[in-house]
């Protein structure tokens, strides 16, 4: 895997420092450590928790609307539904 530049490295650190990606991040950890608790999800298995319905497209990080899916399916979204990945106008 090639090493990400300098210049990308400083705007990683600077996004993931931002009010909002630190609260979208531990809203993330907590329904991922809820579906450890319920047995859903083990550490290390490669599952990722996905919205059924889109945070974009009016969804929630409510349990009801998150669901486990094997990561490499989860995050290639972009590829298989690029509708989705398109900026608005």
């Amino acid at each position: 895997m090639p090493k990400s530049s300098p210049a990308k490295l400083l705007y990683q650190k600077t996004l993931n420092a931002q009010p909002a990606e630190k609260k979208q991040r531990a809203e993330y950890n907590r329904i991922r450590r809820e579906a450890i608790a319920e047995g859903v999800v083990k550490k290390g298995d490669g599952v990722d928790m996905s919205h059924k319905k889109p945070i974009d497209k009016g969804g929630s990080n409510t349990r009801s609307n998150v669901k486990p899916q094997d990561a490499s399916t989860n995050r290639a979204w972009r590829k298989t539904q690029p509708e989705m990945y398109t900026k608005r106008k």
